[in-house]
Parts: C-alpha cells; sequence; structure tokens
C-alpha cells in the first residue's frame, strides 16, 4: 500500500464520523508526502534552461536563482560544498544544463532542484559566456594597449607558470637553453580543470609578492599551456586569472593552446605568444646575434675613431699652413732686439762716462786728515767687532758642549721614533708633491686646449664657413687682390666644405672713378701793371 492510499484510508475512515467525505490533512502530512513523491520520482535529473535572478552566493555560502524557458520557472538552489567545486560558475542569463535532484521545500510550498553540476548548454552557450565576459573586462579598460607593460630586454630571472609533467616546460626550457641561457623558476600548476584557473591567478600573485630576498624575483613571467579544446582552455578565461595578469607588476606574456587559440588571458597579457616555444624566443634574444652586433659596433667605432683622427690632423696640417712662417713671426721682435742692441752700446759708453765723471769729482774731495779719520773710525769698529767675536766664540762653544751632552743622552729608540716620524713626513710631501704636479699638468692641459681653441678661432677656416672663399695660384699660395692674376691663370677656389679649380678669363678691372664735369678754367684777371 502506498502512502497515497494509506493517506486515503485514514481520511476514509475520519470521514465516517463527520458530516463530509473529504479527507482531512495536516500542513506537515501533506508537505511530507508531496517531497517524499517528488524526491522518489525525479532522485536525478537533468534540466536545460536560462538562469534568472542570480545575485551572486548568498553570505551562508549557498546560491539561490531560478532555471526557466519559455514557458515555465523552477527553482534552484546550489550548496556551499558544490559551488566551491563548480567548473563553471553560474552567471545572469546564462543557457546551462543542470543535473541534480528535485526535492521540495515546506517552508513555502515550493518544489525546487538541487544542483549538482552545472554545465553551458552546448559550445555556443561558451562563446556566449566567453564574449559577454569579453566585453564586461574590456570595458573596465583591462585589455588597453596602454596599461601594457614593455618587455625586458634581457631578463635575469624567468617566472613559468604551467604543469611541471608536461612536454611545455620542456620545450620552454630547451628554446631558452639554445638562445640565451637563464635563470628560470616553475610554479607548479593544473592547467586543465575545476581548479586550474585559481592555480594560475595564485601563481601569478605568488611570483609578484617575492621580495628577492630568499628567492630572486622574476623580471619576466610566462603563462603557458599545451592546446586543446574550449573546454579545456577555459580555466584561463577565468576572471580571475585576467584580474591577477591584469594586477601584475611584472611583464607577462601569455603562451596559451596554438596560435588559434585565444583566450581572456591573450587580451589582458602584455604580449601573446603563439605558442609555448614562442614566448621562450620572445623573452631572450639570441646570445650569438648580440656577440656579433657587439662585434660589428666596436669595428664601427675603432673606424670612426681613426675617421676623427685623420680628419682633425689633416685640419691641424691646414692650419698650420694657414699659420705666418717663422720669419714672418720673429721679424718684428728680431728688429727691436737689433735696435736695443744698438742704444745699448752708446748707452754703455754713455754711462761709464757719467761714472768717471762721478769718481773724479768724488776724488777731488778727498784729504789725507779725512782719509786718517776714516781709516781710525774703521780700527775701532775692527777692535769692537773682535772683542764681540770672543764674547759670541765663547758662547757659541758652551752651547756645543751642552749639545753633545744632549747628543751623548740620546737612545736608539728615541732615534729610530724621530727618523720614522721624518719618513711619515717624506712620504706625504712626496704624495703632495704628485698630487701638485698633476694639478698642474691639468692646468697646462686645460690651457692647451684653450689656446687650441683659439687656434680654431682665429683660422681662416672660421671665415670659410661664413660664405667667404680663400683663392690660390697653381703653387697653392693665397692671392690677396685682382691684380695678382693674369688671364687664363689656372686658380683654386677654397670653401668652407670643398676646394674647386677656376681659370681667370679676363684681367683684372680697373675701378673707375666718377667722371668730374671740367670747370673752366678761370681768366686772369685784367693787366693792371705793376706797381714797381
Amino acid at each position: 500500500m502506498s502512502e497515497t492510499d494509506k493517506i486515503q484510508a485514514g481520511s476514509s475512515l475520519e470521514s465516517s464520523s463527520s458530516d463530509s467525505n473529504v479527507a482531512e490533512f495536516s500542513v506537515t502530512e501533506i508537505s511530507a508526502a508531496l517531497k517524499r513523491t517528488v524526491e522518489d520520482t525525479f532522485g536525478y535529473v537533468r534540466v536545460r534552461g536560462e538562469i534568472s535572478g542570480y545575485r551572486g552566493p548568498h553570505s551562508s555560502g549557498h546560491a539561490y536563482f531560478s532555471m526557466k524557458d519559455d514557458r515555465a520557472r523552477l527553482e534552484a538552489v546550489i550548496w556551499r560544498g558544490v559551488f566551491s567545486k563548480l567548473k563553471i560558475r553560474p552567471e545572469e542569463g546564462m543557457e546551462v544544463i543542470a543535473t541534480g535532484k528535485l526535492t521540495t521545500y515546506p517552508g513555502s510550498s515550493k518544489y525546487q532542484i538541487v544542483i549538482e553540476r552545472i554545465e553551458p548548454a552546448g559550445i555556443g552557450a561558451l562563446m556566449a559566456l566567453l564574449e559577454e565576459r569579453r566585453k564586461k573586462l574590456a570595458a573596465e579598460g583591462l585589455f588597453d594597449e596602454e596599461r601594457k607593460k614593455p618587455l625586458p630586454f634581457l631578463p635575469n630571472t624567468i617566472g613559468v607558470v604551467t604543469s611541471p609533467t608536461g612536454a611545455v616546460i620542456r620545450d620552454i626550457l630547451h628554446r631558452l637553453r639554445d638562445r640565451f641561457p637563464v635563470h628560470v623558476l616553475v610554479w607548479p600548476v593544473r592547467v586543465q580543470g575545476e581548479t586550474s584557473g585559481h592555480e594560475v591567478a595564485s601563481a601569478i600573485d605568488g611570483f609578484n609578492r617575492f621580495t628577492g630576498d630568499d628567492i630572486p624575483r622574476p623580471d619576466l613571467l610566462i603563462v603557458a599551456r599545451g592546446g586543446g579544446s574550449l573546454e579545456d582552455l577555459w580555466g584561463f578565461n577565468d576572471e580571475a586569472v585576467v584580474r591577477a595578469a591584469a594586477a601584475s607588476q611584472i611583464p607577462l606574456i601569455s603562451a596559451v593552446g596554438h596560435e588559434t587559440d585565444w583566450t581572456l588571458l591573450d587580451h589582458v597579457a602584455d604580449r601573446r605568444a603563439p605558442t609555448p616555444t614562442g614566448a621562450a624566443e620572445m623573452a631572450v634574444p639570441v646570445r650569438h646575434d648580440l656577440e656579433n652586433t657587439v662585434d660589428t659596433l666596436s669595428l664601427r667605432n675603432a673606424q670612426a675613431m681613426r675617421r676623427s683622427l685623420d680628419q682633425q690632423r689633416n685640419g691641424l696640417r691646414a692650419l698650420s699652413r694657414a699659420m705666418p712662417s717663422l720669419d714672418s713671426l720673429f721679424g718684428l721682435p728680431r728688429q727691436r732686439f737689433d735696435t736695443a742692441a744698438q742704444r745699448l752700446t752708446s748707452a754703455l759708453s754713455a754711462n761709464t762716462a757719467a761714472h768717471r765723471n762721478r769718481l773724479i769729482a768724488t776724488g777731488s774731495h778727498m784729504r789725507p786728515r779725512i782719509l786718517a779719520l776714516h781709516f781710525s773710525r774703521a780700527r775701532d769698529a775692527k777692535d769692537q767687532a773682535a772683542l764681540r767675536l770672543g764674547t759670541v766664540m765663547a758662547r757659541n762653544f758652551e752651547r756645543r758642549r751642552e749639545d753633545w751632552k744632549r747628543v751623548g743622552a740620546l737612545k736608539p729608540s728615541v732615534l729610530l721614533r724621530q727618523t720614522t716620524l721624518a719618513r711619515t713626513a717624506l712620504t706625504e710631501r712626496t704624495a703632495r708633491l704628485h698630487r701638485a704636479f698633476a694639478a698642474r699638468m691639468d692646468r697646462f692641459r686645460q690651457n692647451l686646449d684653450g689656446q687650441s681653441q683659439l687656434l680654431r678661432l682665429v683660422s681662416y677656416q672660421s671665415v670659410l664657413q661664413r660664405g667667404f672663399a680663400l683663392v690660390r695660384d697653381e703653387a697653392g699660395q693665397p692671392i690677396r687682390a685682382a691684380s695678382q692674376t693674369t688671364r687664363h691663370q689656372r686658380i683654386s677656389l677654397e670653401f668652407a666644405d670643398a676646394r674647386i679649380a677656376a681659370v681667370v678669363e679676363d684681367g683684372p678691372v680697373p675701378e673707375q672713378k666718377p667722371k668730374t664735369k671740367k670747370t673752366a678754367a678761370a681768366k686772369p684777371p685784367g693787366n693792371q701793371g705793376s706797381l714797381f
């Protein structure tokens, strides 16, 4: 006998004592009977519908929403333990296939489905969900090119987020070893499954938390996985992964799937690689190419230095040729020297004559009495000096005797200490002498540089830079006037950038003076005769 039959039998017995034949049940009895019936009949079902009224998990961790189609509506609940293990999280308006069991909720007299697993309703639903999530994240600016960071040219440490057992990590390590070996840190994660998105996001955040104290902080991150279907790559479309990549302070390369596979991580990453091997090629340059580039630049630098030295040497030679000769430089000083030599002979004769006259005049004033007085004064001064000398010598002998006494009291240790002090002072003075010499050489070098700069400023080449030209004859001598040229003479014109040859077609044209009007000669005045 079923539960319904029992309820009907009980109700018939009770109805015999009442005025009506309608059975009477308590609310609890009806609710329990309906609950058992629904759960026994629909213990395991798959329901397809559109999610409606989803506002995220409740504070308790459970999720409550509805599933609907064009003609009906079904309440749904996902318990907290099941919600944390879902591969696909529910979203508003998403068409899904929910697997679970039907039950009733006596508190509100409604039936509902307790979902144990949820999946999109076909590949089209996944693509629609992916497109909707892409538009949402793009609206927040996570895919903007302005926020993407440039990759380092040559990272010292590279962090790789991938499975440690797949062929991807071996391909990356092999390519890095061939191009430019660097230090690689691998963060092992699941690249497929329900928890793959959470593990990848945690790995990206974990690498950014490195301080570099115990483990070096990576300069570049690579998130890699091999190819697969949309469902296999769904973990890299997780919103947590996208936000972790956007918040990463370390430049990140996305190498998920093959060249035709695209995920949301590819849009937010600083650089997308078509394959994991391509990511390794983006991360580091080829070592041999760098060595060849350095050798080429070194050779070009040496050649440029030689050309610069040659140009400076040629410029110095040109400046030296433009400088006046030694005769012209020393002509005037030599002339002044000759004039002074001639004047010196006459000046010496005049000076000798003047001193001779002064001696004669002085000797004429000398007398024997005056000489005797001078001799007497000199003798007295000599006696006084001899007396003072004896006193000074005695004092000096006494001082020397005291010095000898002190010298006899000296000890070797004292002499050694004084010698050490003297040697230290000598070393310091020597160092000061070297520094002074170096400073003086620097001043001489600066003075020489200034003179070279002055030489360049006063050279004729600076004049040529202003648009003038230097005319030379066939012997290379400068032509300073047109009168120095002849007809059909071969000349050269030197400009600032080059020298060209030319031929004089005509001789010098004399300067034409302005014609002045001839005035009539003044007529002599009339003959008035002579007064004498």
